[in-house]
């Protein structure tokens, strides 16, 4: 399948996320690790995927210059997106907290964006996951964040752990997205690129 479509091409995935790699694993696609790491600051204008859509493009910047023929470099980025304003990684115990009271009782979004960088092409796509809470208490979300420190996770949650088999109701999407990446994106769209080239 994908696999053998790919293996006259070099993936590299442009993340330290464990998560990330887990999945093109799980997916059979062999993969190299390179890490340039970039300032995520955007512009304040942006709103939802055009958030995304630019730190996805942003992470492929440093790598562009040195990309050689049948290379594809992966990079993604992902946010929280509530009430009209993105909800990012929490800074310590009580942003935590704050981030995710603020999800109790609430649907937000899911937004990741894939850049797919070659040589002379670059490839943007995008999805969005609708994810519902129910009424969290004080003492249940501390429970969460003393047990599973979700320091390194979008809005402070991750969908794999305790929270999510307690307090999610609905899910409209990817649940992959929510983890940490659309697969289903993601191989629809090495598909494309290798069966065009």
């Amino acid at each position: 399948m994908l696999r053998e479509k790919l293996k006259d091409h070099t993936i590299i995935l442009a993340s330290g996320s464990p998560r990330r790699h887990a999945f093109l694993r799980a997916m059979g696609i062999d993969f190299e690790i390179r890490q340039h790491p970039v300032e995520e600051v955007y512009p304040d204008t942006l709103k939802g995927t055009e958030i995304t859509d630019y730190l996805a493009k942003l992470k492929a910047e440093p790598f562009t210059e040195a990309l050689k023929e049948k290379e594809i470099l992966i990079t993604s980025d992902t946010i929280v997106w509530l009430e009209n304003k993105p909800i990012e990684k929490p800074i310590d115990e009580q942003h935590a907290f704050d981030m995710i009271k603020s999800l109790s009782n609430k649907t937000h979004d899911v937004i990741t964006s894939i850049c797919f960088t070659q040589k002379y092409d670059q490839i943007l796509v995008n999805t969005i996951t609708k994810v519902t809470f129910r009424t969290l208490s004080d003492e249940e979300i501390w429970f969460y964040i003393n047990n599973f420190k979700p320091f390194d996770k979008a809005g402070a949650y991750g969908i794999q752990e305790w929270i999510g088999s307690v307090a999610i109701t609905k899910i409209e999407g990817s649940y992959n997205n929510v983890v940490g990446l659309p697969t289903h994106l993601l191989y629809e769209t090495l598909n494309s690129i290798v069966s065009t080239s």
